[in-house]
Parts: C-alpha cells; structure tokens; sequence
C-alpha cells in the first residue's frame, strides 16, 4: 500500500465507507473488510480512526480546493454559472452515491470542540465555501454580497445536511432552485427592481 494510487484507493473507499455510514459507524475494521486487507496494514498508515478521519478530511478537502479551482479558470462559465456548478457536480455525485461536502458538516457535529484539527479543518473548508461564493457574488457586484453569501452558504449547508441523512437526490435540486432565487433577488435589488 505505499504506492499513491494505493492511498488514494484506499482514502477514497474510506470516504465513501463514511459517506454512506457516518462518523461513529465506520472502523479500521469495516475498512479493512471492505479492502480485504489485514486491518495491521492500515494501522501502519492510520494507528487509529481518528487519524483515517483527517486524513480523508485533508485528501477530500484538495479535491473539492481542485474543483473550485477549475471551476473559477473556466472562461466558458460565468459567475453566476460558476456560483450554480456545484449544484452540477453534487447532482452527478449523487447519483453515483457519493455525497462530497457533507462530511465536512458531519464532522463539527462528531467533533464539536472548536480546538479539534478535525473540527478545524472542517470549519476552513466551510470559510472557502464562503470566500468562493462571496468573491463570486462581489464580482457580479451583487447587492449586499456578504449577506447574500450567507445566505447561499446556509441554503448549500442545509443540502449536505440533509443528504448526511436521506441521501435524497431532489434535495440538491431544491437547494438550487432556492440560490437561484436568491441569486435573482440579489440581483433585482442590485438594479432597483425591489426598491
């Protein structure tokens, strides 16, 4: 298991593993069932949980940073396109099971003390979340961009709340439509249609 292909294999099983289970269900154990490796042969890796939960945390937290990344350099999208694409991608995942996001929402609940690395790292995946729409939203020169912000980051932390538990695909699609509205209305108020 040294090679990098081999972790990612195994970090993204584990993420899945969590996805479907939570926090409090999946063990080294589970893992190593579900790899059909001695559970000794993680631990040389992950001595235990808590170390595999960061790291999944980390390793899931450079790709969600990627696909911002690609998203905001993509010249074909504009920012309100750029704004929406992560209703896209979280609709894709979904259908295929995955549910990218919620374990950062999962996590400050497993881990509440606001000094825990785990919590910490969830807490700085949820300010880039912020500091993506709220760039995004300034670049549009929507009207009040920090409270719009909010109030798209609240509505995507509500979807990945609620897909932590029904897994629902129409639940991404209701959260889009709700930032799209709001969206519009920021926008009506930034041209005086609303005043």
């Amino acid at each position: 298991m040294e090679a990098s292909m081999q972790r990612e294999h195994v970090l993204n099983r584990a993420l899945n593993l969590l996805e479907q289970k939570g926090f409090t269900r999946v063990t080294l154990e589970m893992l190593a069932d579900e790899l059909s490796i001695p559970v000794a042969q993680l631990q040389q890796f992950w001595p235990e949980r808590e170390a595999l939960h960061y790291d999944c945390l980390r390793y899931h937290a450079d790709q969600i940073d990627s696909w911002r990344s690609k998203v905001l350099l993509d010249n074909t999208l504009d920012p309100q396109q750029k704004l929406l694409a992560r209703y896209r991608i979280l609709d894709e995942q979904v259908r295929q099971q995955r549910y990218p996001g919620c374990l950062f929402v999962a996590a400050c609940t497993f881990y509440p003390s606001a000094d825990h690395p785990i919590h910490q790292l969830a807490e700085q995946q949820k300010q880039a979340s912020f500091t993506y729409t709220h760039a995004l939203l300034t670049q549009m020169e929507a009207d009040d961009a920090t409270m719009v912000a909010h109030q798209m980051e609240l509505i995507l932390e509500g979807c990945l709340s609620k897909l932590l538990v029904k897994h629902q695909l129409q639940d991404v699609a209701i959260a889009r439509r709700l930032a799209e509205d709001i969206l519009r209305l920021a926008l009506c108020r930034k041209n005086g249609a609303l005043a």
